[in-house]
């Protein structure tokens, strides 16, 4: 039997991303330095991801990726990373009790780091035992997967500009890509820049309210780590608290970018470009706003009638007044409908009706195009489309009535990809959530099923925390060693948005 895909090709690049992985590892080489931190977890990292990175592009000296050739390339660069960004908790932990020593627990943590799905192994107190160049680390993964290792190579390196249209579409969020520029490398470099330029400001303004003594324990490390989560919508603290450790003020300011980062940064460029209508008439960020708005109201009112009692004095606040309800509300709204994952109270501790509210945020998503994960906004609008127009045909059955999203009309082709992606979405996260509910009973760990759909939900959709012990407080170290590599998978296929994983599972993908 002859493969026709040219395997070789995509693994060969796979090693030049892996040999350019080494680069972003030295910074928190530096910070280990800066803190007297142990070193040898990066400099054995860093030229363990050179050495495999030169081997593996010898593999194919001129690679030439088609549409297949592309897609597992961006399949097997995101394990490859994955697996890689493990490599330092695990020497870092080497000889002691760290739960990231385990080979699974830090391959979990790192995958989670990658796809920006904030889920964690590690408790408040395992936060507080690991360095600060391996907490560094862990908030860096994030802000590399955010807007996207493949549009961040294809950025930067000539050799993969020429497939880069494939490879960005197999990577990017969201049902379409939106190219800015006739050239995908120059869309490539553009998007990164946005993405950069919100981090900096972040950063910078919550230093600046540091030193102006609003945020006292927000210093320049703290401002730093946080800049590299929000943005990506990764969740990550070093914070046991997460951000409920900070004060109202900073709390307020973390709401906007979080909101940002869920928005197509396409959106950005064109209004910094002049196109200042561009927001008013783009649907997809109407509905995202809506959802939030609306999602928000809706839980400022449960809260502040007294149905979450578990928010008295988290981070500072005071039970029952309206302006931390609003506060906690907008912060978990805009942060879990994205997928972000922080947190500014223990929701997992709230009564049903705020987590049914929580939840369904859950399964919203960012837009298309931004750092946001879950099913996407823009094809929950064309599902409600194609509901809408089966309802009217179903007495018009003459009429021809094609969908229109932002006046344009949406090609069928495209219509049966939502469709098929949210379905195989729903699916995988319903036959996960049960998998994980069987092996839980098989060791005696006690799981209700709403713990059970949160923890395929809040990986599958990129999302992070969940309820119960899989609170935002919590971690999903309890879990066994088989759930742990099936969460892991979920993470995978939900930031590649399952087909460009799932497609290598199947026979034609290689013969046909």
């Amino acid at each position: 039997m002859r493969l026709r895909t040219d395997w070789r090709a995509s693994i060969a690049l796979v090693g030049t991303v892996l040999k350019y992985l080494a680069v972003p590892l030295v910074i928190p080489l530096v910070v280990a330095l800066v803190y007297s931190d142990p070193v040898f977890p990066f400099v054995a990292t860093i030229a363990l991801t050179i050495a495999v990175g030169h081997g593996l592009e010898r593999l194919s000296p001129d690679p030439d990726l088609q549409v297949r050739e592309a897609m597992l390339f961006v399949a097997i660069t995101w394990l490859a990373v994955a697996i890689v960004g493990a490599v330092p908790y695990v020497l870092a932990g080497w000889g002691t009790e760290s739960t990231l020593a385990h080979p699974v627990n830090a391959l979990f943590e790192s995958m989670s780091g990658f796809t920006t799905t904030g889920a964690t192994v590690l408790g408040k107190i395992s936060l507080e035992q690991h360095s600060h160049a391996v907490m560094m680390w862990r908030q860096l993964t994030q802000w590399l997967g955010g807007m996207g290792i493949i549009v961040l190579m294809v950025a930067i390196l000539p050799e993969l500009a020429v497939s880069g249209a494939q490879l960005v579409e197999s990577e990017a969020p969201g049902p379409q890509l939106q190219k800015l520029t006739p050239r995908i490398a120059e869309t490539a470099r553009i998007l990164w820049l946005v993405y950069f330029a919100f981090t900096v400001v972040f950063i910078a303004i919550l230093y600046g309210l540091h030193l102006a003594g609003m945020a006292p324990n927000m210093g320049l490390y703290n401002a730093i780590a946080h800049g590299f989560t929000t943005l990506p919508t990764g969740g990550f603290s070093p914070e046991a608290n997460s951000v409920a450790a900070f004060s109202a003020i900073v709390q307020w300011t973390f709401i906007p970018f979080i909101v940002i980062a869920g928005t197509n940064f396409a959106l950005f460029w064109h209004v910094f470009s002049g196109e200042r209508q561009r927001f008013v008439r783009n649907s997809e960020f109407r509905a995202y706003i809506g959802a939030i708005g609306g999602l928000t109201v809706l839980l400022a009112a449960i809260l502040y009638t007294g149905a979450a009692p578990s928010l008295a004095e988290l981070g500072g606040v005071t039970e029952g007044t309206f302006e931390n309800s609003l506060r906690q509300s907008a912060f978990q709204i805009a942060s879990l409908l994205n997928s972000t994952g922080y947190a500014t109270s223990d929701f997992a501790e709230w009564t049903s009706t705020g987590k049914i509210v929580l939840l369904f945020a859950m399964l919203v998503g960012g837009c298309a195009g931004s750092t946001g994960g879950g099913v996407k906004v823009v094809r929950w609008l064309i599902v409600f489309k194609i509901l809408r127009r089966e309802l009217f045909t179903a007495s018009h059955p003459e009429v021809v009535r094609p969908i229109r999203l932002g006046g344009n009309v949406v090609d069928e082709n495209a219509v049966r990809g939502v469709l098929g992606f949210t379905f195989l979405y729903l699916f995988i996260f319903g036959i996960a959530a049960l998998l994980i509910a069987l092996d839980a009973s098989r060791i005696g760990y006690s799981l209700t099923p709403l713990e059970a759909f949160s923890a395929s939900l809040a990986t599958i959709g990129n999302i992070g925390p969940g309820f119960g012990s899989l609170g935002p407080f919590g971690s999903y170290l309890a879990f066994p060693t088989s759930s742990k590599l099936l969460m892991i998978f979920l993470m995978w296929i939900g930031r590649l948005e399952i087909i460009p994983v799932l497609v290598m599972f199947t026979g034609g993908f290689w013969t046909r």
